[in-house]
């Protein structure tokens, strides 16, 4: 009790400082400084209201360092110690081998501003260590409860996880990890860290990629919760603008596309769509007929492509070339007529420019002598200013314009490919958007999650969109499940650096020795994660005639938690058990897919008809037996697959 009451008054402290910097950013906003600055100021200060506190570090010599959600000072005096900050990173990092400056780590937990709980652990042995207290952190939070969304681990991160957090060079860091290893928490709190650490993402700004809207609301509160809210999220239909993805690709067709020799297909299809006849080509100009040989097409179009750029502003390149030889055609037949003073040609003119008899009698006749010196040669009514209003008044002209379309179009996305759009033509509508010269958001550095799904053609486009490279991409090749996916991740932009995540913090060891099974029947190769716990619930089956009306009563009964039910499709039975689609992850109770419930946690999970999630893909089946922290059941209608005949088995 006594150490609870310490650390409740140095929170109460920081509590009071919090206010006192949130009253001085409200004030600041209003006198109207600054104001989209100060509003994101008091959204960071909001955001980290709930574990303000989390951590503190006695230091050799009697120093102590209290570590939490962002950095509050008073004068030159640091009362809390940003978990981003160097002074930081020994909470995560220092160990009874390698102890460092640190004598001691406690833990804080903390509900709203109340110190709940305190978790010792002394690193220097020879220390006194009367007044330890507490239990161990990392077990708690993960046998806490699952909430429908996704925690932060700021306060529980382990070492290898640390060490890629902090990893901040440049360029694409990969991050290899199985079930549970926390690689969408490592990736969320990069983040916060490179924001911290590199100030220009924040005018850069941060897109993270997620495999499903549902996965994002997930996540949805994780940076904020860090002091971090600069971030865009989207899965990749989002990418492009005004697509709406309806239909589902054949397999073979998903992998077609996502093939990255469909970028020059693409590039083929826009180059054909530009057209030189082998015939002239005649152009209605004010009555007139303006004639363009092909010679001269073909010339146009070479010095449009030699700029090398995009094709709708090459076109205006071509435009311009074109039109520049119309004007030259025109200002030479008006050069080549004698007008009087009504504005009417009295003549044609000599074909070699120069004034002839009948061009003489015209002017007389319209008022106008000259003498021999005057005819010393050609002579000019248009100076540049004239040709200049001429070539304007061709590009102007509709007609003019309509018959330069038919040779160089312009071009939209949708122009090439064509609806209804599937999931696999988004990344093709964005390949056209940049072979036509359509601009996209680029971003300072770019998370991916669930990277194994990505074809090489979705790479094509988020690369676009983050020049420098700079990237965390997160993943596991045992969960692929889209056939255009990864095997290897020799796609993911080079150069890249390979990191790897091996303890599993979620998944009991229970479930993962059947999900091991699965895995070793179809990735030999591949090494599960290492579970850390048990949690004393042993994996069961079950078969029923009437799974929904077995699901329902699973689900009636269910106390305690959250209960995913995953199945290979969610139409029939979301009626029959009468479930959101798609589920709102804040109910006790929720009915996914396999694709639905990647990233996802839950306390336990059912799963309905492995067999057709077998069949669908075997990493369907491993991803649905490692979302749970607690319990697995499976239901099936007929035969088990037998990668789970060793389930325990169950009575319908």
């Amino acid at each position: 009790m006594r150490e609870l009451a310490a650390e409740q008054n140095h929170l109460d402290t920081l509590y009071a400082r919090l206010d006192a910097v949130r009253v001085e950013a409200a004030d600041a906003l209003a006198r109207g400084h600054a104001a989209d600055v100060w509003r994101a100021e008091l959204a960071r200060l909001a955001a980290v209201e709930d574990g303000l506190c989390f951590g503190r570090l006695d230091l050799t010599g009697g120093r102590r360092v209290y570590i939490g959600r962002l950095g509050l000072f008073e004068a030159d005096e640091a009362l809390l110690v940003d978990w981003r900050a160097p002074a930081a990173r020994p909470f995560y990092t220092a160990t009874a081998a390698e102890p460092g400056d640190v004598v001691r780590r406690r833990r804080i937990s903390t509900r709203g501003r109340t110190v709940v709980a305190l978790d010792d652990e002394l690193l220097d042995l020879d220390a006194p260590g009367d007044d330890l207290v507490g239990e161990a952190a990392l077990l708690a939070a993960v046998t806490a409860e699952r909430t429908g969304r996704m925690r932060d681990v700021v306060t529980t991160l382990r070492a290898e996880q640390d060490r890629i957090v902090r990893d901040g060079a440049r360029g694409v860091l990969v991050v290899q990890g199985g079930p549970g290893t926390g690689k969408t928490a490592v990736a969320l709190h990069r983040v916060a860290y490179l924001l911290y650490t590199h100030e220009h993402l924040r005018t850069r700004g941060v897109l993270v990629l997620g495999p499903s809207r549902v996965f994002l609301d997930y996540i949805g509160q994780v940076l904020p919760g860090l002091g971090e809210d600069r971030v865009v999220t989207a899965t990749v239909s989002d990418l492009v603008p005004g697509v709406v993805v309806s239909e589902v690709d054949p397999v073979g067709d998903a992998v077609r596309k996502g093939r990255a020799d469909m970028a020059a297909e693409l590039a083929e299809r826009v180059r054909a769509t530009v057209r030189i006849p082998d015939e002239p080509v005649d152009v209605e100009f004010e009555q007139q007929v303006l004639r363009l040989e092909p010679a001269v097409l073909r010339r146009a179009v070479a010095k449009a492509r030699e700029t090398g750029l995009p094709h709708n502003p090459a076109r205006l390149v071509f435009h311009r070339e074109v039109v520049g030889t119309l004007a030259g055609e025109l200002a030479d037949r008006l050069e080549a007529v004698v007008f009087g003073e009504t504005g009417e040609a009295l003549d044609g003119g000599s074909a070699d420019g120069r004034l002839g008899e009948a061009d003489l009698r015209a002017l007389a006749g319209a008022g106008v002598v000259l003498g021999p010196e005057d005819d010393d040669g050609p002579r000019l009514l248009l100076d540049d200013v004239d040709r200049e209003a001429v070539r304007t008044a061709l590009l102007a002209d509709a007609s003019v314009r309509d018959a330069l379309d038919e040779l160089w179009p312009p071009l939209a996305p949708a122009d090439v490919v064509a609806g209804p759009w599937s999931a696999a033509d988004v990344p093709l509508l964005d390949e056209v958007a940049a072979l036509v010269g359509e601009s996209v958001p680029v971003f300072g550095h770019v998370v991916v999650d669930e990277a194994q799904e990505l074809s090489e053609m979705d790479w094509r486009m988020l690369a676009r969109r983050c020049p420098s490279r700079s990237m965390t991409v997160v993943g596991d090749l045992a969960q692929t499940g889209s056939a255009a996916g990864a095997t290897s991740w020799d796609r993911v932009p080079r150069p890249h650096r390979l990191a790897e995540l091996t303890v599993n913090y979620r998944t009991p060891a229970e479930i993962m020795a059947v999900a091991a099974e699965v895995l070793a029947a179809h990735h030999p190769a591949v090494r599960p994660p290492r579970s850390v716990r048990e949690s004393g619930e042993t994996p069961w089956r079950t078969r029923a005639v009437d799974v929904p009306g077995t699901l329902a009563a699973l689900a009636g009964a269910h106390t305690g938690g959250k209960l995913a039910i995953i199945a290979p499709r969610t139409g029939e039975l979301a009626a029959a058990l009468a479930l959101p689609v798609p589920p709102d992850l804040t109910d006790d109770v929720v009915l996914l897919t396999p694709a639905e419930a990647k990233g996802l946690e839950f306390d336990e999970v059912v799963i309905a008809d492995p067999a057709a999630i077998l069949a669908a893909g075997p990493a369907d089946l491993y991803v649905a037996m490692t979302r749970a922290t607690r319990g697995l059941g499976v239901v099936h209608p007929g035969p088990v697959p037998p990668e789970l005949r060793s389930l325990a088995v169950r009575s319908a």
